[in-house]
């Protein structure tokens, strides 16, 4: 029987330092001590406060990703500034954050105590709101958002690398965009990445430290604006235990949304506008608008092999197996010819392959397993997507989609999910 991770009794924030272009966290739990460090590629003001306040922000969402080592049972942020938004986000951060974190590690996170901690001074920096930064992955969410924003704004990149080297496949299709890039390379300490069978492991709220490692990029460089790129099925659960439920994009979610946004106006006031474009959209509204950017189709990839942190362990090409990848051939097959997709994926398109049947029924709902832990669309919208294709004249020789599609409901159709789904916080500058 193997080692079974013992929890700590207390994690404690020790240090938070903007060095130039670099920001250093420093946290200790049962007498390890850890540091990460963000290294930007344009200089930090020092002396900005607005700078400082989301810094420390990022510093107090950035400490989970050493907290899951040993979920202890106390939290002492020390002397950091927390403000009642930034508590009720960070609370947020834990239960919801490290949700399936908790549920994957047989752990009940609901009686963590936070300790420490000071009241905001609020900042009013001086912000251009045409001048906006946008998060950028290379996926098909963050090209719709770049080519769909106003012509009247001034956008940036934000891009993310790690220490090992920049990701190609990204760097390829964010020069397609022809805009300017700000960067910023993520270094995790060493210990926390090291396999150890004496600490517990899972997924924690990346996209939400991203979210404001952006906001700092952009008040650094006087921009009033981070445009997310998250749709509006990101807000929909993979299950429900007991009382709580697990959503593995929980930092995409509407909810974390509107929990970043109340921190980030406690610190900064209402010249920041830290929003998604994508929120009333469904990931069908955005296949479709991505179908129509046919220079990037030979470019992006969205399988997560290929954004590996150790370099030599990157997929060169869509792996054709894994749940992102049969996601993104589903919803962009009834909008891009199957040839097209046949060449993307290598001739290795997962949804011809009858082998990928019990996963395609996982993806629509119809699956002994619930939705899959990854980035992917509710049930629904695959299943309105699995619908569209089996009546395709391209896909007649796939009985097995014609299988499933026979056991769905059709309840929704593609009319109504390319409709708006629900509301958004896009400010209307933002709009065409």
């Amino acid at each position: 029987m193997g080692t079974v991770p013992q929890r700590a009794a207390r994690f404690t924030y020790l240090n938070f330092e903007i060095d130039g272009s670099i920001l250093r966290g420093h946290y200790e739990c049962g007498g390890v001590t850890y540091r990460e460090t963000v290294e930007f590629s344009h200089p930090l003001d020092v002396n900005s406060d607005a700078v400082r306040a989301v810094g420390e922000l990022w510093f107090l969402l950035a400490g989970l990703s050493y907290y899951k080592a040993r979920a202890a049972h106390t939290i002492d942020v020390g002397t950091l500034p927390l403000g009642s938004a930034g508590r009720e986000l960070f609370e947020a951060s834990i239960t919801d954050g490290l949700g399936e974190f908790a549920y994957r590690n047989g752990l009940d996170l609901s009686d963590v105590a936070i300790v420490g901690g000071h009241e905001v001074i609020a900042t009013a920096p001086a912000l251009d709101r045409h001048s906006v930064l946008i998060p950028f992955g290379g996926g098909i969410d963050s090209v719709v958002t770049v080519r769909a924003l106003s012509p009247q704004l001034s956008p940036a990149l934000f891009v993310m690398s790690p220490p090992s080297g920049r990701f190609e496949p990204l760097e390829e299709t964010a020069a397609l965009m022809h805009l300017p890039v700000q960067r910023a390379t993520r270094t995790l300490d060493p210990q926390i990445t090291t396999p150890n069978a004496h600490v517990f492991n899972g997924h924690v709220p990346v996209t939400a430290m991203v979210t404001l490692l952006a906001t700092i990029s952009a008040l650094a460089s006087g921009r009033g604006g981070v445009v997310m790129s998250n749709e509006h099925s990101a807000s929909v659960p993979n299950l429900t235990h007991g009382d709580r439920e697990v959503n593995h994009q929980w930092s995409k979610s509407l909810s974390a949304e509107r929990l970043i946004a109340a921190a980030l106006a406690e610190r900064c006031g209402d010249e920041l506008t830290v929003a998604s474009f994508l929120r009333d959209k469904s990931e069908l509204w955005v296949a479709r608008e991505f179908a129509r950017s046919h220079d990037v189709l030979t470019t992006f990839r969205s399988c997560n092999r290929a954004f590996r942190q150790d370099r030599t362990e990157r997929a060169r090409t869509w792996c054709g197996e894994c749940d992102k990848c049969l996601f993104i051939n589903l919803v962009l097959a009834p909008f891009v010819p199957s040839n097209t997709l046949d060449d993307i994926f290598s001739e290795n398109a997962p949804l011809r392959r009858a082998d990928m049947e019990g996963a395609i029924r996982t993806l629509v709902g119809l699956g002994m397993e619930k939705k899959p832990f990854e980035c992917v669309g509710d049930p629904d919208e695959c299943a309105v997507a699995l619908q569209v294709v089996a009546a395709m004249p391209e896909y007649r020789d796939c009985e097995h989609l014609r299988a499933i599609d026979s056991e769905l409901s059709h309840d929704r159709n593609l009319d109504e999910l390319l409709a708006n789904q629900g509301g958004s916080h896009v400010p209307a500058a933002w709009l065409s």
